[in-house]
């Protein structure tokens, strides 16, 4: 299908209406938009007050011939019904950001728009974006953080006030993504997940990498994941644009990385020695307060500063904006602390409910010391497995806790690589008590000196609204549980 049948502005030209997919936060968005223009369009949803339902559009008598393209929802997969009956009616489907990038153009013709500052990757995206705007924004930037946080990218780009957008982009997203020229562009990580959406791993990795095409300023990447680095080196740079690794170990020439301790910038080397820009010990967030540091977080950070550094912001500002920064909810974040006795290491309450896929969980449990995580997991698996996740983590987990109502292939993976760790299941039965029954196992595990660690390493949706519900609970639960702790005075058990 070209690219010119995707446009906006050749279903204006044809007098076609613009269908409007789902009316979430991206597709309210986008009506809003398209009310406000008075461009013709009707909107299609189940649940909120909409022109058509889905099987309205479903239906024989429904007028495709109407129609000149679907912004949809994420939420459709290529194969699901709706869809499939687009395609077979010839419509062309475009993402909310390929509609964010069409409308945003200039309407005097002069094509001005914002820059946009482009993160993908299996994880990391959200502290990326958030650490990426900060940054520039410490540049002197407008340049908030949007997309699958935040504000609406439609909305942002319509704003004339906003001259730079640090855009978080989905697999899903890129999928029906065609046009957009990104400033800077970057894959943060890939790793197995949403291939139920996608139709298999191969394509949903193709759908991330669309994310280079076009990229004019930087294409910055992840130098220790295989697949991100040949994806990268891969790409055809347009002229004038910048191939920047980022890696946890001394960079090679053209990365940002770590050395003895510091961030390190060998982009362009100018002797045998590269630039340092910040010690780690500058950046409490990154680390535990004994000093272990993140990996996770780091790569992150890492990732911001060779954006930053690609769209031409100086480091040392980059590095003092990343001092005071702290990353979003539910990511690495203690919520509750409980010291047994006198002279004893706490006990930690850590919230990383955000770790909704295994790679996520496998990243947050390789941040702790051996034998020392009270391990909460489990939810709704997304037909993933956790084979690879136990096995090269186990060594970590003192005792496990398994919630969700798919605890199957958990189970199996623990039977499998780490029999000898204990574990609880946790009665799927009831959604009101599920978390308070699990922190409550997981207080029975633990010793001095654990880390209690929600990574569920599944999606929330079988038994919480989102992950930011579920970590929300547990935040609730652990301190409800350290309180009757300290109220009874007793000790760890």
């Amino acid at each position: 299908m070209t690219e010119e049948l995707h446009t906006v502005a050749e279903c204006i030209n044809k007098g076609l209406a613009i269908m409007v997919a789902g009316l979430g936060v991206g597709g309210s968005s986008v009506d809003s938009i398209l009310t406000g223009r008075r461009i013709p369009h009707i909107t299609v949803d189940d649940r909120k007050p909409a022109a058509y339902t889905f099987a309205d559009v479903l239906s024989s008598s429904f007028k495709w011939d109407t129609v000149g393209c679907i912004v949809t929802s994420p939420g459709f997969s290529p194969y699901s019904d709706f869809l499939m009956c687009a395609a077979r009616n010839n419509i062309p489907v475009i993402s909310e950001v390929e509609f964010a990038w069409q409308i945003s153009s200039d309407s005097s013709g002069t094509g001005s728009r914002a820059q946009w500052i482009g993160i993908t990757g299996t994880n990391g995206k959200t502290s990326t974006t958030e650490m990426t705007s900060e940054i520039m924004r410490a540049n002197g930037f407008s340049a908030p953080a949007v997309g699958n946080i935040g504000t609406p990218v439609s909305q942002a780009a319509v704003d004339k006030d906003n001259r730079m957008l640090v855009v978080e982009l989905s697999s899903f997203q890129l999928h029906y993504t065609y046009s957009i020229r990104l400033a800077a562009a970057a894959i943060t990580n890939l790793a197995q997940d949403h291939l139920d959406w996608h139709g298999g791993f191969d394509r949903y990795v193709a759908d991330k990498a669309r994310i280079y095409s076009n990229v004019t300023d930087a294409l910055v990447y992840n130098a220790d994941d295989a697949r991100v680095a040949h994806i990268a080196h891969g790409t055809v740079l347009r002229e004038g644009c910048e191939r920047i690794g980022f890696t946890l170990k001394p960079p090679a020439e053209g990365q940002i990385g770590v050395e003895k301790g510091w961030i390190t910038d060998r982009r362009h080397p100018s002797g045998p020695a590269p630039a340092r820009i910040a010690p780690l010990t500058d950046f409490p967030h990154l680390c535990e307060p004994d000093g272990t540091v993140y990996p996770h977080l780091l790569a992150d950070a890492l990732c911001a500063f060779c954006l930053a550094a690609g769209m031409g912001a100086d480091l040392q500002d980059a590095a003092h904006a990343l001092a005071g920064f702290a990353p979003g909810g539910h990511r690495i974040v203690r919520v509750a602390l409980y010291i047994p006795g006198p002279g004893q290491p706490a006990i930690r309450f850590i919230d990383d409910s955000k770790a909704t896929n295994a790679h996520a969980a496998a990243a947050s449990l390789s941040s702790f010391p051996d034998r020392s995580v009270v391990w909460i997991a489990g939810g709704l698996t997304k037909g993933a497995h956790f084979d690879d996740l136990v096995r090269s983590q186990s060594h970590v987990m003192a005792s496990v806790v398994v919630i969700g109502k798919d605890q199957a292939y958990i189970l199996e993976a623990l039977k499998k690589y780490a029999p000898d760790i204990p574990y609880t299941l946790i009665d799927p039965s009831d959604n009101t008590t599920v978390m308070k029954r699990a922190v409550d196992a997981a207080g029975r595990y633990a010793q001095p000196g654990d880390a209690v660690l929600l990574a569920p390493a599944c999606a929330s949706m079988d038994q919480f609204a989102s992950y930011a519900d579920r970590g929300d609970k547990f935040a609730v639960c652990a301190k409800e549980w350290v309180k009757a702790k300290q109220d009874t005075g007793q000790e760890a058990d």
